[in-house]
C-alpha cells in the first residue's frame, strides 16, 4: 500500500517538522519495549542510534516509563490515603459520641476518624502490574471496606481510597501527562 512506509534515503524532518509515519514509528518505537541484547563496548547505557529511540537515553521504552508514572501514581495516592487517617479533610462524618466515650475509655484520642492503633493505615498499599499496565491501591484489612462503603449496621462511609484518587487525581494527570508528553517530543527532536 503506498505511503505506509518511509521510503529508504528520505531525511528526518527538522525538529518540530514530522511526518505522520515519523511521528508513528517515534510512538512504536518507544511502545516496544526493549529487549536486553550484547554487552555495548560504549557501557551499560550507549547513546541511541540511528532510530533506536530511548526515553532519557536510559534504555527506557514507553512501556517501561509507562509503569513508572503508574508506580508515582500510586505511591501518590497511597500517600495521601495514609495521611488523611484520623483526619476530618474530605468532610466525614464526625465520630458519633458514644464511639468518642469508648475510644477515650480504651485510651486513643476521642476524635481521630479511622485511626486508633494506626493498623488500618499501615494495611493501606499498592500494586502495579507491569504486564497490564494497571496499579490498584488498597488495604487487605477488612475494615477498611466498612469505613470506605459504610455498613447497614451505623458506619457512615469515610472514603479514604477514593478521596484519595480524587483528591490527588488532578496532580497525577499532570505530571505523568507532562512526562510522557516530554518523552514523545524529546524524541520527535520538539523543544
Amino acid at each position: 500500500m503506498p505511503g505506509t512506509t518511509k521510503p529508504s534515503g528520505i531525511p528526518n524532518a527538522p525538529p518540530g517538522k514530522h511526518t505522520p509515519w515519523q511521528a508513528l514509528s517515534v510512538f512504536m518505537k518507544l511502545s516496544t519495549p526493549t529487549t536486553p541484547g550484547p554487552p555495548s563496548p560504549q557501557g551499560p547505557n550507549p547513546p541511541p542510534q540511528g532510530n533506536t529511540l530511548q526515553a532519557a537515553n536510559q534504555g527506557t521504552s514507553i512501556n517501561q516509563h509507562c509503569v513508572q508514572q503508574l508506580e508515582e501514581a500510586a505511591q501518590i495516592i497511597e500517600t495521601e490515603a495514609k495521611r488523611v487517617i484520623g483526619t476530618y479533610e474530605y468532610g466525614w462524618p464526625q465520630l458519633d459520641a458514644a464511639t468518642q466515650r469508648a475510644r477515650e475509655r480504651k485510651g486513643f484520642n476521642p476524635n481521630d476518624p479511622l485511626l486508633m492503633t494506626g493498623e488500618l493505615r499501615d494495611s493501606i498499599q499498592h500494586y502495579v502490574d507491569p504486564n497490564a499496565l494497571k496499579a490498584e491501591v488498597g488495604s487487605n484489612n477488612p475494615k477498611a471496606l466498612w469505613q470506605e462503603l459504610g455498613t447497614s449496621r451505623g458506619i457512615p462511609p469515610r472514603s479514604f481510597l477514593l478521596g484519595a484518587a480524587m483528591r490527588k487525581e488532578k496532580e497525577i494527570v499532570q505530571r505523568t501527562g507532562v512526562n510522557i508528553h516530554g518523552l514523545i517530543t524529546r524524541q520527535l527532536g520538539i523543544k
